[in-house]
């Protein structure tokens, strides 16, 4: 059995429960389309399961154990309670209205993460977006959006940034391009304020930033930009993030994985060193 680290969350323990649930059905030798028979669901029912992309029900659960031949009473329970704890709505749930359900999943990886790491080519990576750059943005979004939607959707980004300040708090590595710096998001005023936050924010231990200058020419970012977040159970891969406009991408196939871990390394070995970030990050706000 794996068990979950203190604050994994219930997304955490959704993907955990998937994975065994697959371990224990291959294990047996049974397909995903006999496994969705005796629960009265399809196989990509299944599927989704085993991936963690769908919640569960105890009973159905329940069903799966008995049929996989786990009849230990205490190791049931605990697959069960497993089920009771994956089920439990995070606090972003009550952001709903402005949290589209593909960016979800992402917040509940974010705080199950003991490692993220981010580049960014346009913006101020969200976590590191002081309150004013976070109103600007959200205020150039087409098509537009409201005054009461875009205070909720800076609430929600203000409530994620608390993650590297409370509690259990994963490590942010963050490299963000010169050109992040340099786009004047919401005016002179607003962009003081945010240098001097990522200046501020470079000093919390658990808070590692580079910056890409412009000067290094062309670069192994060229893709754009992207995460990659690790977590502290062994049984969780690393999980790739791709935000598009109206959707993501989640890769972890060890190959993908691979390729943009290799990326995220040449950026941070070729991105100024975080000291020489703060003295650019310095400078930049005596031009301001």
């Amino acid at each position: 059995m794996t068990t979950v680290q203190p604050g994994g969350g219930s997304m955490v323990r959704r993907i955990l429960l998937g994975s065994q649930l697959r371990r224990l059905r291959e294990g047996r030798g049974i397909t995903r389309e006999d496994a969705g028979y005796t629960i009265r669901a399809s196989e990509s029912k299944i599927s989704r399961m085993e991936l963690g992309r769908v919640s569960f029900k105890e009973r159905d659960v329940a069903d799966l154990l008995s049929l996989y031949g786990v009849d230990d009473a205490t190791e049931r329970e605990a697959l069960l309670g497993l089920v009771r704890e994956a089920n439990k709505p995070g606090w972003w749930h009550s952001f709903n209205d402005v949290l589209p359900g593909w960016f979800q999943t992402y917040v509940g990886l974010e705080e199950a993460a003991a490692l993220i790491r981010t580049y960014e080519v346009q913006f101020i990576p969200g976590l590191l977006q002081a309150e004013e750059y976070a109103r600007a943005v959200f205020g150039q979004s087409r098509p537009a959006i409201g005054a009461e939607e875009l205070e909720r959707r800076v609430s929600l980004r203000m409530r994620r940034q608390t993650l590297l300040t409370e509690g259990r708090s994963p490590h942010l590595w963050a490299v963000i391009d010169e050109a992040a710096l340099r786009r004047p998001v919401g005016g002179p005023a607003v962009m003081r304020a945010q240098v001097q936050h990522l200046i501020d924010m470079a000093d919390r231990p658990n808070v590692t930033i580079q910056v890409m200058p412009f000067r290094f020419g062309a670069h192994a970012g060229e893709s754009g930009a992207f995460s990659i977040l690790r977590f502290p159970e062994q049984d969780l891969a690393d999980v790739v993030y791709l935000e598009q406009l109206t959707s993501a991408l989640y890769l972890d196939k060890r190959d993908d994985v691979d390729a943009y871990i290799q990326v995220m390394e040449r950026l941070c070995v070729d991105s100024l060193t975080p000291d020489q970030t703060v003295d650019l990050l310095t400078s930049i706000l005596k031009e301001r």
